[in-house]
C-alpha cells in the first residue's frame, strides 16, 4: 500500500495538468456536470417530498392497525366500508377498542381572501386522540362544538391574516358548501401533492358537513390493540376472520401503502424518476463532448506516447483522472445551488423538501460513474488510433 501511495506521489498528474491547460473548456465542462447534478437533486428532492408530503396524515395516525376498503387507492381516494366491521375487529382477542375516521375533499372559501381551494377535511371521535400531533389532542373539546374545526396551520395559500386572527383567540368564520363554519384552533401537519391543506373536525361535524354521507359508512378503521400483543400478529388474525370487503394492514404497512401508490401507480412519481434519468444522461454527454474534444486536441502526444510503449490501460487512467477530477470540482456548485432552491420551493409550496446527507452522497456517486462512463467512450478512438497514421 505504502508503495503505491509513493508511485502515486511521483506520478505526472497528465490529466489535471491537460484539463487546467484550457480553463474556458474546464469551466465549461464544470457548469455543464453541475448543471446536471442541480436537475438530478431537484428531482430527487421532489420526489422524496412526494413520498414524504403524502404519507405524513399515515405517519401520525395513532393506530396499532388500519382498516381500509380493498378499493382505496390512496388516502385521498378511500372507499367506504360499513363500520360494522369495527365491531367484528373488536371480537378478536388482542384488540382493545376500534375506531372510525372519515376523510373527504371538499371546497371552501379562504376566510383571508374569499377564494375557493380544495382542502381536505378529517372527521375523528373526539373522545379518543387519533393522531399523534399535541396541538390536536389538546384541543379535542374545541371541534365538539357545533361546526368548529381545526386549521392546518402549514396549508398552501395566503392565510398569514387568518392564522394570526386564531392565534389572538378572535373568531374565525368561512364556508364550506354554502355551510358556514368556526375555525377553532390550529394545528401543524402540512400539505401534500393530494392535498392543499386539512381540517381536522369531529365526526359528527363532518357528517353535518356531508348530508349525504351515512354514519355507518367509513373511509378508514383504526384498531388499538392490548399491550403485549404483537401487531403483525393480531392482523393475520384478522385478516382470516373478516371478509373481503376490508384489507387489514399494520400502521407501517398502511404507510408503505401510501408511499407505493405515489412510487408506482402515480404519473408524479413516473415523471420524477424519468427526470433523474434524464439528468444523468445529459451529464454523460456534456462530459464526453469536453473529454472527447480533449481527447482529440492532444491525439498527436497520445499517439507519441504509444510509439514508444504506453499501453491503453495508461490513456484510459489519464482519461479517469480528468472524469473524476471533473466529477468532484463540478459536484460542488452542483449540490450548492440546490440548497437554495430547496429552500425557495420549501417557502413557496410547503412541501418538505430538504438537502440530506444521503442524497448528497448518492449524487456524488452519480457524478462520478457519468464521469467515469464518459471517459470510457471518450478513449475508444484513441485506443484504435494507428501511431503511424498521426503524422
Amino acid at each position: 500500500m505504502i508503495g503505491f501511495i509513493q508511485q502515486l506521489q511521483r506520478r505526472t498528474p497528465l490529466g489535471w495538468l491537460q484539463l487546467n491547460h484550457e480553463k474556458s473548456r474546464l469551466l465549461v465542462a464544470l457548469s455543464g456536470i453541475a448543471f446536471a447534478d442541480v436537475l438530478i437533486f431537484m428531482q430527487l428532492g421532489f420526489q422524496n417530498a412526494l413520498y414524504d408530503s403524502n404519507t405524513r396524515l399515515n405517519r401520525v395516525l395513532h393506530t396499532d392497525i388500519v382498516l381500509i376498503s380493498p378499493k382505496a387507492r390512496n388516502m385521498q381516494n378511500l372507499s367506504t366500508f360499513s363500520r360494522r366491521r369495527l365491531y367484528q375487529a373488536s371480537s378478536i382477542s388482542g384488540v382493545k377498542s376500534a375506531e372510525g375516521l372519515y376523510l373527504s375533499m371538499i371546497t371552501w372559501k379562504n376566510p383571508q381572501t374569499r377564494s375557493e381551494t380544495s382542502i381536505q377535511v378529517i372527521g375523528v371521535n373526539p373522545d379518543q386522540p387519533a393522531f399523534q400531533l399535541p396541538e390536536v389532542n389538546q384541543q379535542l373539546d374545541k371541534i365538539k362544538l357545533p361546526d368548529t374545526l381545526l386549521f392546518d396551520h402549514d396549508s398552501k395559500g395566503d392565510y398569514k391574516q387568518t392564522i394570526a386572527q386564531i392565534e389572538q383567540g378572535k373568531t374565525v368564520t368561512t364556508e364550506i358548501e354554502n355551510h358556514t363554519i368556526t375555525l377553532g384552533g390550529l394545528f401543524k401537519l402540512g400539505t401534500s401533492f393530494g392535498a392543499d391543506g386539512n381540517l381536522i373536525t369531529s365526526d359528527q361535524n363532518f357528517l353535518r358537513l356531508f348530508p349525504g354521507r351515512q354514519a355507518a359508512s367509513i373511509n378508514l378503521g383504526m384498531i388499538y390493540l392490548e399491550p403485549g400483543y404483537d401487531r403483525k400478529q393480531v392482523a393475520i388474525a384478522l385478516r382470516s376472520y373478516l371478509p373481503d370487503d376490508v384489507k387489514v394492514l399494520t400502521h407501517e404497512e398502511f404507510i408503505q401503502f401510501e408511499e407505493n401508490y405515489w412510487q408506482k401507480e402515480s404519473p408524479i412519481g413516473f415523471i420524477f424518476g424519468l427526470g433523474v434519468s434524464m439528468g444523468f444522461i445529459v451529464g454523460i454527454i456534456i462530459v464526453y463532448q469536453v473529454l472527447s474534444t480533449d481527447v482529440n486536441a492532444h491525439i498527436k502526444e497520445y499517439a507519441t506516447l504509444k510509439a514508444m510503449g504506453y499501453h491503453n490501460l495508461y490513456f484510459l487512467g489519464v482519461i479517469f483522472e480528468e472524469a473524476v477530477i471533473l466529477a468532484f470540482l463540478g459536484f460542488i456548485p452542483g449540490a450548492v445551488v440546490p440548497l437554495g432552491l430547496y429552500h425557495l420551493t420549501r417557502n413557496a409550496t410547503n412541501l418538505p423538501i430538504y438537502m440530506t446527507l444521503a442524497r448528497a452522497l448518492l449524487v456524488l456517486v452519480l457524478t462520478i460513474v457519468m464521469c467515469l462512463i464518459s471517459g470510457a467512450i471518450a478513449t475508444r478512438k484513441l485506443q484504435a488510433a494507428d501511431p503511424a497514421d498521426m503524422f
